[in-house]
Parts: structure tokens; sequence; C-alpha cells
């Protein structure tokens, strides 16, 4: 795992060494990500520079930016390919003689031998890199099919950069760094900046599945090696599976992607929640290890967000080397402020303050530790996906402005009135947070279609446009083309939620203290194998994940694991009404706010006094403007 970061010239107007000396100031800026090595490599029109976290050949033979045996040929790479030993003797096959045994020496020379599309097609992992053709003096960008690594890049005067972070691409003179107020749109809306735009204007993210090419004169084509709505498409109708066939194809399938990642050079261990998805792992992990697996998790002193018992008991049936960090909230909560450190692009999923707790307790053992993330996504694990089908059934029987009245019922009373009238209730089936569910159900209810239901349900947000100053409404997402209501919407978290929350976290909290998380649910093989099956196969009698669920149980009894699902969350709602309160009470001050131009002082406010009072929650609605705001204090962009 690497930071990756490089500068294209097009008029020439710095010296190969000039080139040099900029790539590695770019590159620089990531120590984080390489502490283990830096190297840098420039030519006319063109320089890379590189931060190498040593995993797989520690040796000066793995050392980067790395130059093909025939000379024409360099790359500068971030990731771990997991069938390099399988594609490195096809490679000595065809005459090709390596000097060590990195991943990277295989994937430059595969690109020469084969061709860089036709070689990444053949790649089982994650990776983003870039690869100079000196025959044909071009750039290429490549980042893996889900989106596991980050891979920026902008066009300059006369020019281009790329990196890994966006912290690289302002270390170039030339980078304008100017908000983009379409992403302060979306970040309201979602907690994150979606892929098809950055923070700032002008700015790209390279797509999951995708290459971009950059001729000599500037000329920049792009295409696509692996479509995810096509492999969908391609499996329509699905063809029937017996329930045995598809738990033996996936079992295999998963354990030999597990099986690949357990490869290393250096200590290796695992994050261990106590779900679904990191037990399924980590049992797979142990079943390939002679060795107890070193697994960790992190607790909070708060019960509602504290999964380390269930933890702890899956670990101690496994059999598993476990260590667990209870932490107060004094100690997290000081980690907040630092957000905007790790994340150099406003973030505002509240789990990045647990991800990075436990990444923090895990490298202090190992330096690399495989994740359960992807599981939700591919098995149908959201909550949202059963509710959506519960609210179809319950809600199509009804007119719309029938729908429309109830909505408007629902909110008569705000949700601390709905709380006190929920203690009535028994204990045992009183509704957790009953009066912020009634209402996000009123949301809901307008709604006419599948793919509003879930526009709803996933937008912190729904008028996002009205927080922002000159806001724009924002993007519209085109609904794919499949007629199951789940398919629809796990293919929209896959390319969406996914790479753009999910992964973005996972690789920020991880990378920011040096330490590689591999996700084997995302081997691309096991993702096109599992969206084959029907829906049913994955929801079943209410319940998601059935199909991983009886892997899991042949390795962990079903009582340890039947509970409701639980996020990997913080209590910012008490932490934001109590210790940070005078933090974002700074952050939001009305006159601050006036002066720096981007949020509507008085939305914001409004919500602000509303969560202060207990009459609602707004945790998550204030989490992004405050991620922002701490964002824009840490970092400084050029003033709207």
């Amino acid at each position: 795992m690497c930071g990756i970061a490089g500068v294209l010239d097009f008029r020439r107007r710095w010296t190969p060494e000039q080139l040099g000396r900029l790539a590695q100031t770019m590159a620089d800026t990531m120590v984080h990500r390489g502490p283990d090595d830096s190297g840098v490599w420039s030519a006319p029109g063109v320089g890379f520079g590189h931060r190498r976290l040593s995993i797989i050949d520690l040796s000066p033979t793995g050392h980067q930016p790395m130059i093909a045996a025939s000379g024409r040929h360099v790359i500068c790479y971030n990731g771990e390919v997991f069938n390099a030993d399988d594609l490195k003797r096809d490679l000595e096959a065809r005459g090709v003689r390596f000097r060590g045994h990195s991943d990277t020496e295989v994937i430059l020379e595969g690109c020469a031998a084969w061709g860089v599309e036709a070689c990444v097609r053949r790649l089982i992992g994650m990776f983003a890199f870039a690869y100079w053709d000196g025959e044909e003096q071009a750039l290429w960008l490549v980042r893996d099919r889900l989106g596991i690594k980050p891979l920026y890049w902008a066009r300059t005067e006369g020019g281009l950069v790329f990196g890994s972070e966006l912290r690289s691409l302002r270390a170039h003179p030339d980078f304008r760094a100017v908000v983009d107020r379409r992403a302060v749109v979306e970040l309201l809306r979602y907690n994150y900046v979606p892929g098809d735009c950055a923070i700032f204007a002008g700015t790209e993210k390279l797509k999951p599945g995708h290459w971009l090419r950059v001729a000599e004169d500037g000329a920049v084509t792009s295409g696509c090696f692996w479509d995810l709505r096509a492999i969908i498409a391609e499996s329509l109708p699905r063809k029937p599976v017996s329930e045995a066939e598809a738990v033996e194809r996936t079992e295999a399938l998963m354990s030999d992607a597990v099986r690949r990642r357990l490869v290393a050079d250096v200590p290796l261990g695992a994050f261990l929640s106590g779900g679904i998805d990191s037990s399924t792992v980590v049992a797979l992990m142990q079943k390939h290890s002679s060795q107890r697996v070193k697994t960790f998790t992190v607790g909070f002193d708060v019960g509602a967000y504290d999964e380390s018992a269930h933890a702890a008991a899956v670990a101690a049936h496994l059999g598993t080397e476990h260590t667990m960090l209870r932490t107060d909230g004094p100690a997290a909560r000081a980690l907040v402020p630092a957000i905007a450190d790790w994340f150099d692009e406003p973030f505002a999923d509240a789990s990045q303050v647990p991800t990075y707790l436990v990444s923090q307790l895990t490298r202090r053992h190992v330096t690399v530790a495989l994740s359960g993330d992807g599981g939700d996504e591919l098995f149908a694990g959201y909550t949202r996906y059963l509710w959506t089908h519960d609210l179809r059934r319950s809600l199509s029987p009804l007119p719309h402005p029938v729908r429309r009245l109830g909505a408007q019922a629902l909110k008569l009373f705000p949700p601390h009135v709905w709380d006190q009238m929920a203690r009535l209730l028994p204990k045992k089936i009183r509704p957790p947070q009953f009066g912020e569910r009634l209402h996000k159900v009123a949301d809901i209810m307008p709604a006419t279609s599948v793919d509003e239901i879930y526009r709803r349900l996933t937008s912190v947000w729904l008028e996002p446009e009205r927080g922002v100053l000159q806001g724009m409404p924002g993007r519209t997402v085109e609904p794919p083309p499949f007629p199951d209501p789940t398919d629809r919407m796990q293919y929209l978290d896959t390319v969406g939620y996914l790479p753009d929350d999910i992964l973005t976290k996972v690789d920020r909290t991880s990378m920011a203290v040096s330490l590689e998380a591999r996700v084997p649910l995302l081997d691309h093989r096991l993702v096109e194998l599992v969206w084959q099956f029907p829906p049913e196969i994955k929801i079943r009698h209410g319940q998601g994940k059935w199909l991983l669920r009886q892997i899991l149980y042949k390795h962990v009894p079903r009582a340890l694991m039947e509970r409701p699902k639980q996020g990997f969350a913080a209590p910012i709602g008490d932490w934001l009404r109590g210790p940070l309160r005078d933090w974002g009470e700074t952050l939001l001050d009305e006159r601050r706010l006036r002066q720096e131009g981007y949020f509507e002082p008085a939305a914001l406010r409004t919500l602000w006094d509303e969560h202060q009072s207990g009459r609602r929650n707004r945790q998550y609605q204030l989490w992004g403007p405050l991620m922002f705001q701490a964002w824009l204090e840490r970092w400084r962009p050029a003033a709207p």
C-alpha cells in the first residue's frame, strides 16, 4: 500500500530534474501512506513520485517508481495484486526475467507484454497506478474495479497532475484549489462527496474499473475495463440455482479470495466487529492459517454503540489472538478535530472515528489487516432494502394524496413528543428512536417509485441546495435498468456508496496510521458470481445476507450471531450536546458562516438549535457541515 503522485508538462517548461523534485514534493505530502521508502523518476515532460509502505518484497528490488527491464516503461503503483505469482509464471513462459518477487514488477512487465488494458483485466486485487509508455510517450492512469484505491487527477496550465490524495495535487504550483459548490451540495445530501465530482472545481476522481490515457500532446482518452451494470445485465434473466449449489460455489470462491489475501512479508491480522461480514472473513482466515489469527476490535463506553462483547465471543469461539481496546468518550472525542487531516476532502460518515481507532490499535501489532467491508452491498445486508420492500407493500394501495396527508399527520408532533408517547408501550416492544423513525417514514411516504424511496432513504438532507449559498439542485442519478428493486438498490450502493463512502473511509483512516487494509469480500470474481444469484438467495424471512450467513454458520454457532444489525458508529449526537458543543458553536458561528460564504447561516443555526434543545436529533444533518467547516479551517482553499 502506497501513495503515488505525478506531473505531466506538455509545454516542457521544466527540466526533468525540476519535474523530479516537484513529483517528490507532491509524494512527500503523503508520508503516512508510505513511511518505509520514497522514490522519484523523471524524463522530459513527466515526473513520478512514490511513497512506499513495504508489504511484499521488502528488498530494494521492490523500490518504486520501477523501470521495466527494457528501460522503456515505468510504473508508480499503489495496492496489492493477489494473483501475481500466476501472472509471473505466464510472463516467464514468454521469456520475461524478473529481478525480484514484487507484484509491482509483475504489473509493469505485464503491461509491457500484453498491453495495459489486457493486463489489468487479468489482475485480482486492489490497485491504482500510473504507467508511462516510453515508446508511445503516453501516460496511463488505472483504478481497480470496485474503487478500493483512490486516484485523483486534474489539468493544470500546460499539464496534468495526479495523486492518491488531494494534498499531493495541491503541492503543484499551478493547481487551483477552488471549492466546487456542487460538491458542497452533494456533501450535505450524502455526507460524502460522490465520485462524479471532487471538492475542488476541475479536479476528478478516476472512476472505478476505468483507465485514462494522456498523449504527449495532452489529448485525453478514457475507457472502462470492468462494468458492473453490464455484468448484471448479462446475468438476466437469472438461471435457477439450488441453495446448496449457491452456498458451495460462494464459499469456495470466498475461501480462495481470503487465502490469496494472506500473503505478506510483514505481520497480518484482521478487524473483527463481531458482525456477519468480519466474522466470516476471520473464520475463513483461521481455516487457512496454521497459527492463531490476530484480531482487533474497539468498544465504546456507550452500550448502544459497543459491539466489543460480541467480537470477543466470536474470537473466543474461533480461537483467535484477540486484542480489544475499550475507549471512553473523552479519548474518542479528542480525535474529532484531527479528522480533517486524515481526510483532505470533506467527509462526514461518523463511523470514521471508530474506524480510525481500530486501525490505530491494529497498526501497533501488524502492518496488514483484512476487513469485512463490502458484505452489505454484495449480500443485501442494509436495512433499507427491507424498509423499501415493506414500505412499497404498505403504501402502494394508498392514493398519492392520502400518502401526503399521512406524512403531514406524522409530522404534526415533533419526534420527542412521539418518543414520550412510545414510553406508554412495554419496554420490550418500544422502538428505539421512535419519533425520528416516524419522521423518516413521513419523508418517504410521498415517494412514487422505488428509486425515489431509495433516494430519500440515502439522503441526509432532502433539499441540500437550501443549505448552501448559491447552491443549485444536485445531480440526478440515472436509475439502473433492472426490474427487481433490490437489484437496483444494491447496484446503486455498489457503484456509489461503497467506493465513495465505505472504501474512502477505510482507505484514509487505515493509511493515516500506515496500515494496509484488504477487503476479500470485494474480490471481483466473488462479486461477479454472487450477482448471478436471485435476490431471494440473499434476503429471506425479513433478514438480509442469507447466503453469507449459511457460510458463517458452518464455523460459528447461529446463537452467537442472531441479533439486530448494528452499525459501526460513534455517539456524536451526545457529543454535540456535550463536550463538542463549544467546538460546534465555533464552527457554525453565524458571523463566521457569512464571512466564509458557503452555507446559509439561518438553515444551519435552526438545525443546531433543534439539536441542542433535544427537540430533534440532527446529528447527521449537522455532521456534514461541521466536517466541511473543520476541513475549511485545516486546508484553507481559495476564497469564494
